[in-house]
């Protein structure tokens, strides 16, 4: 009971949102946030860096929006140590997940169960609230005594961004509440649309600075850095709770046999085409016939990305696995369509 009553008052030591410049962190572990709306490419910036001497001794907690999680399995190569939070969004569990996950890291470290690391990152959902985030570590004693928020780095799409910013509140607080903004996808986007969005970014959020990010790369230390003036006023409160938006979904696919990849791309083609806008995102690996490892899934509205075929499975589990956001899509339908697909393959001998 006292440390239940403990943790509902800040730490005397620490900020409003428990965030520590470098010089009062002491020997406390730096924590950085990567977030940013459904598809804006959080996995692949991550995963370039964990390759970096910048990355190495990071664990990671991973929180994904939906049942089955796919970028645990795909971050798995690249860090010692990975926490999986599924099933929903950091926001709308009890906190008491984020809490337990990282006392755990803890002491599986100093008991020698994991090895050693100086670094933690929270990769969010693509529908993360990260106030609530930022409250566990200033209203929890043990977590501000433990660790301290360095970075909050945003991640926006070049190609979905502006719009994503106009429907969902979670973009747009996702943004407001950054110290560092990152925009990805550049390739797929022309110049004036970039300024567009960068002009937009810089509306919400004006303190922080912003990256272009190519493939996923930019500059490491603006992972472990914040950019923010020591005497540089912090966002003085949280802003208003975001709700989720209305109809969105989240829901698995699963193909427990070989899939043709002919079959499987005409069901999705057909998907994009019918409900492209209403597709948020789609991530999973995928088991083809013909392919000796899994191949890497994603598409975002009417954006499929090219397919990446893996060199081995990242666990035991050989089943195609797809996760789908979606807005107003079911996953009766779904099925209903890539089962129409598979049966028309077969006639036809595709």
């Amino acid at each position: 009971m006292n440390d239940i009553v403990l943790n509902l008052f800040p730490s005397q030591s620490g900020t409003r949102f428990g965030r520590r410049q470098k010089r009062e962190r002491a020997n406390r572990l730096p924590v950085t946030i990567v977030t940013g709306f459904l598809g804006a490419g959080k996995t692949t910036l991550v995963s370039k860096f964990l390759q970096t001497p910048e990355g190495r001794g990071t664990a990671l907690i991973v929180n994904e929006f939906g049942a089955v999680g796919i970028d645990d399995a795909l971050l798995r190569s690249s860090s010692d140590e990975v926490t999986l939070l599924g099933n929903g969004c950091i926001c709308c569990n009890t906190r008491s997940d984020l809490q337990l996950a990282l006392r755990k890291l803890v002491a599986d470290r100093d008991r020698g169960k994991i090895p050693h690391f100086s670094r933690v990152l929270i990769e969010t959902s693509g529908l993360a609230d990260i106030s609530p985030i930022l409250q566990t570590f200033s209203t929890d004693r043990a977590l501000g005594g433990e660790f301290a928020i360095e970075v909050v780095l945003t991640l926006v799409d070049a190609v979905n961004g502006l719009r994503n910013l106009e429907k969902a509140p979670e973009a747009r607080k996702q943004v407001i509440l950054a110290d560092r903004l990152a925009i990805s996808k550049i390739d797929l986007a022309d110049g004036a649309t970039q300024k567009k969005l960068a002009a937009k970014l810089k509306a919400l959020n004006p303190r922080a600075e912003i990256d272009m990010a190519l493939d996923g790369n930019i500059d490491p230390r603006h992972l472990t850095e914040s950019g923010q003036d020591a005497t540089a006023a912090r966002h003085s409160g949280f802003v208003a709770e975001a709700s989720h938006s209305d109809g969105i979904a989240s829901f698995v696919i699963r193909e427990e046999t070989p899939l043709e990849w002919p079959v499987f791309q005409r069901a999705l083609d057909t998907l994009v085409s019918l409900r492209g806008p209403d597709l948020l995102r789609i991530k999973g690996l995928l088991n083809l016939k013909g392919s000796k490892g899994p191949v890497v899934f994603q598409a975002v509205q009417h954006l499929i990305h090219p397919p990446v075929e893996l060199a081995d499975w990242p666990d035991k589990d050989r089943s195609s696995r797809l996760v789908f956001i979606t807005r107003g899509v079911t996953e009766q339908q779904v099925s209903a369509l890539l089962d129409a697909c598979k049966s028309l393959g077969f006639v036809t001998g595709d």
